[in-house]
């Protein structure tokens, strides 16, 4: 039954059509995949290697068990960002004659294999492995190894209790937070903890076998939870939910602007992933603390202040404008049947992205702190996001071809992501950097910056222009979106 279950998420994977229109986006995170394996590779074999030249008289294995909880509980908050809840569409074999707990338990055995669990043991094989050929106890070393694995499947099945269960969320959260505050303050030293704990498990093997009861526990509740919830009317009921619908009546005075304008408002507030995405661009605003409090970047590497001050005001712009028109992707049919007009519908995008640029300009004033020079870097950025990446990041969306679902959580979400989203980010990075670094080696640093604000100053002048010929190439690749967002990956 599992090598059937196997077999049928195979075929669905490799007859989707997005497969082949994804696999730019495949591609790239395979590279990443791979990255992240051989750097973890590398430190499993050098660390013991690195430790013991740089502190000669520690053992390099107290020095890992000193930081295994740290790293235990950044696995587990990666994981709560990054990792998606196990998945099968069951729909169709619920009404076959297959038992509900061989559903689950096959659903809860395929997420033991996940990425974010294999990652880790290129580290504690390699490191189990050469504290064995240093001559540290085998038994004790495939003891430590064996509770890290068992730790780590244990995280894996406790990520999705928390993702569940808010109560469980509230609590771990609270855990983590003061762990975190007691250390950050000095008030205790987790290290204390940690050393001695995974110190015991080396020396005494069998010791590896208590996480391996958390492993049960963990897996048991999981699969509870997902078999209370197999059922078909369970599957297809929709949820009902009130909407709070805030006063949004000052937005008519937009004129033909203005509906648009509300229902964007609505779409993002209503919805996790726009919601997200909306709130990350606020902290975006923090992003120009990287750069401009390393004096490096002001010596040496002066693109980079580039860099981020199109970062700092740009965060809207960045993460939410690269998927126009996708939002809209499950009702862009109904959208088109109507009697609008596509510039005030591109328009009206447009306008938000100013709005939301510059609110995020205001609330980056504090950098005056740094300097006036600092803080006119961050004006410029400002302009230019507005004058020309606004117009840039409309015209890429023209060619967005994929849906996205709105009400699926943005954390670690690359739904709608393809190698356009990559490409982009050449030309609204690359070109102020470029108009700095001409000014700048012909002229002066103050002429660099001014020719980034000028630059955008003039795209707000043509905007009209861009704005026309931007709509008709809306409508012009209208048809082939409405296919493209048909399609449910």
């Amino acid at each position: 039954m599992i090598k059937h279950f196997i077999s049928l998420e195979w075929k669905q994977y490799f007859r989707s059509s997005y497969w082949q229109k994804g696999l730019a986006v495949k591609i790239l995170l395979g590279f990443f995949a791979v990255y992240m394996m051989v750097s973890f590779l590398s430190l499993g074999i050098f660390s013991f290697f690195i430790i013991r030249k740089t502190v000669p008289d520690t053992d390099p294995l107290h020095v890992v068990n000193s930081y295994l909880l740290f790293a235990i509980m950044g696995d587990l908050i990666f994981r709560y960002l990054m990792q998606k809840l196990p998945a099968m569409k069951i729909k169709p074999l619920l009404v076959l004659p297959i038992k509900k707990k061989k559903l689950v338990h096959y659903v809860l055995a395929k997420s033991a294999i996940s990425a974010f669990n294999i990652f880790g043991l290129f580290f504690y094989v390699p490191f189990a492995i050469v504290l064995m050929k240093e001559g540290y106890s085998v038994s004790g070393a495939l003891g430590w190894l064996f509770a890290m694995i068992v730790i780590i499947q244990s995280s894996n099945f406790l990520n999705f209790i928390i993702n569940k269960s808010n109560i469980a969320f509230a609590v771990l959260a609270t855990i983590l937070g003061g762990a975190v505050a007691l250390q950050y303050f000095s008030i205790f030293d987790l290290t204390t903890i940690s050393k001695p704990l995974f110190n015991a498990i080396y020396e005494t093997p069998s010791l590896s076998l208590i996480p391996l009861i958390l492993l049960f526990v963990f897996y048991f509740i999981n699969f509870k939870i997902l078999k209370s919830q197999l059922f078909l009317d369970g599957a297809i009921k929709a949820k009902v939910k009130e909407v709070n619908a805030s006063d949004l009546s000052w937005v008519n005075s937009f004129g033909e602007m203005g509906p648009f304008i509300k229902n964007e408002m609505r779409l993002i507030w209503r919805n996790k992933r726009t919601k997200m995405v909306f709130l990350m661009s606020f902290l975006f605003v923090l992003y120009g603390l990287i750069f401009f409090t390393n004096p490096i970047y002001e010596e040496k590497m002066k693109g980079f202040l580039v860099f981020a001050s199109i970062f700092v005001t740009g965060g809207f712009v960045l993460n939410y404008g690269q998927f126009i028109p996708a939002w809209e992707s499950a009702y862009y049919k109904m959208l088109m049947t109507q009697n609008l007009s596509y510039r005030k519908y591109i328009e009206s995008k447009w306008f938000l992205m100013t709005a939301i640029t510059t609110v995020l300009f205001i609330l980056a004033t504090p950098y005056l702190y740094f300097g006036t020079k600092t803080y006119l870097m961050v004006a410029s950025g400002a302009i230019f996001n507005i004058g020309i990446n606004t117009l840039v990041i409309l015209y890429a969306g023209s060619f967005n071809r994929k849906r996205i679902e709105l009400n699926v959580s943005g954390i670690g979400n690359t739904q709608g992501t393809s190698a356009k989203q990559f490409i982009i980010i050449i030309p609204i990075m690359g070109i102020p950097i470029a108009i700095f670094y001409l000014f700048y080696l012909k002229i002066s640093y103050h002429a660099g910056l001014i020719a980034i604000g000028v630059f955008g100053i003039l795209g707000l002048l043509l905007r009209n222009y861009f704005m026309d010929l931007i709509a008709k190439k809306y409508v012009k690749n209208k048809y082939a979106a409405i296919s493209a967002f048909e399609e449910v990956a």
